[in-house]
């Protein structure tokens, strides 16, 4: 039986399946509470757990998202049963960590990570191409450093209990949603306070993550493959989202096509193209996307965990300097376009030239 499913999971077919079940799962969690076009958006709500820590104070993007805790806990639930759980660390864990804090830096800057930016799109969000099309350049980078030999080192085996710091970490802020300590922040307008029940969310992140870790679904892996290797596998599963979540929104009456106003979101094309590029070539620098980084993070893999530790701290940076988009918005009916400030403009410029160097610099001779 573990053969057959296995074989299922790794056959085209099966990762076409998952595609869809993540695309209606998205869909539902926007009908039962989550913000517009974001049922599931990992850079988004990790953004908000740093909040919900204190990390930042912008008070409409606080609360601990279970969808998170969901996508790790059902990874190392799928890796324990299929014995896939392995716990490893040591492959150059700082330079993850910086390529975690640009990528948020870059999704926030867009405002929302590859998985929003196909939601957005399936919600009739045109700037999501312009953001789509900014992931592929970045990606395109990256591929070309995988092609001259870009290599961040093997990691090697360690103790169980490394691996399992941040399944335990997630177990921990479960634990703290349900409680609602006098230390955690929620949000009381905004984003932060739009969410599905939690038993909802936390199911569906359950099952997305042992799915995912299953399939190895990837948004970035997706792009990679089919420029390095003409390999539309993971693609077919990425397309699947989207056409499930674009059917749903049929459904539910929930699109909105054009540029702007559109839910959490800004009509800047060029700053969207540009923090697409930044997170995309720094997802492909880490070796996936910020969804595969939590799978990853789920069966032991401790350099993906600081990857992800990298991202929450980068929210923590882009929000208390302002480096965050700022959404378009209708006041008293007249358009006020969003963008970018200064200061995310020269982060942005900072993480492309960042990124470019450890490209350039961490190359094996091949």
């Amino acid at each position: 039986m573990s053969e057959k499913m296995t074989n299922f999971f790794a056959a085209r077919t099966g990762i076409i399946i998952v595609g869809a079940i993540i695309g209606v799962c998205a869909a539902l969690l926007q009908k039962f509470g989550n913000p517009p076009n974001m049922g599931v958006c990992v850079a988004c709500f990790q953004r908000d757990i740093a909040g919900a820590l204190g990390l930042h104070r912008a008070d409409v993007v606080q609360y601990i998202r279970p969808e998170i805790i969901g996508f790790v806990l059902g990874a190392l639930i799928a890796a324990l049963l299929f014995r896939e759980f392995k716990a490893t660390g040591g492959s150059a864990p700082i330079v993850r960590f910086v390529l975690g804090m640009f990528a948020m830096i870059g999704s926030l800057v867009f405002l929302g990570c590859p998985w929003r930016a196909l939601l957005r799109l399936a919600g009739g969000d045109l700037n999501a191409v312009v953001g789509l099309l900014g992931l592929i350049t970045g990606v395109a980078i990256g591929v070309q450093f995988l092609k001259s030999g870009y290599n961040l080192g093997r990691a090697v085996k360690t103790y169980p209990l490394a691996g399992l710091i941040m399944p335990l970490m997630m177990v921990f802020l479960l634990i703290v949603l349900i409680v609602k300590p006098g230390f955690i922040f929620f949000s009381a307008k905004g984003p932060g306070s739009m969410h599905a029940p939690v038993i909802l969310s936390l199911a569906i992140g359950l099952l997305i993550g042992f799915l995912a870790q299953r399939t190895r679904f990837c948004t970035m892996g997706s792009i990679r493959d089919v420029i390095l290797m003409r390999d539309l596998h993971l693609l077919s599963g990425v397309v699947a989202l989207l056409v499930a979540a674009f059917g749903m929104n049929l459904i539910f009456g929930a699109i909105k096509l054009g540029f702007a106003p559109q839910p959490v979101a800004h009509s800047n094309h060029l700053w969207n193209f540009l923090g697409m590029t930044l997170a995309g070539l720094a997802f492909s620098l880490a070796g996936g996307c910020p969804g595969r980084q939590l799978f990853l993070a789920g069966e032991g893999n401790g350099d993906s965990a600081i990857f992800v530790i990298g991202m929450i701290t980068g929210a923590a940076v882009a929000h208390n300097f302002g480096l965050a988009g700022k959404p378009d918005a209708m006041v008293n009916g007249v358009l006020q376009a969003g963008g970018i400030s200064l200061g995310g403009i020269v982060a942005v410029g900072a993480g492309l030239m960042v990124c470019l160097v450890i490209g350039f610099t961490m190359r094996e001779k091949i």
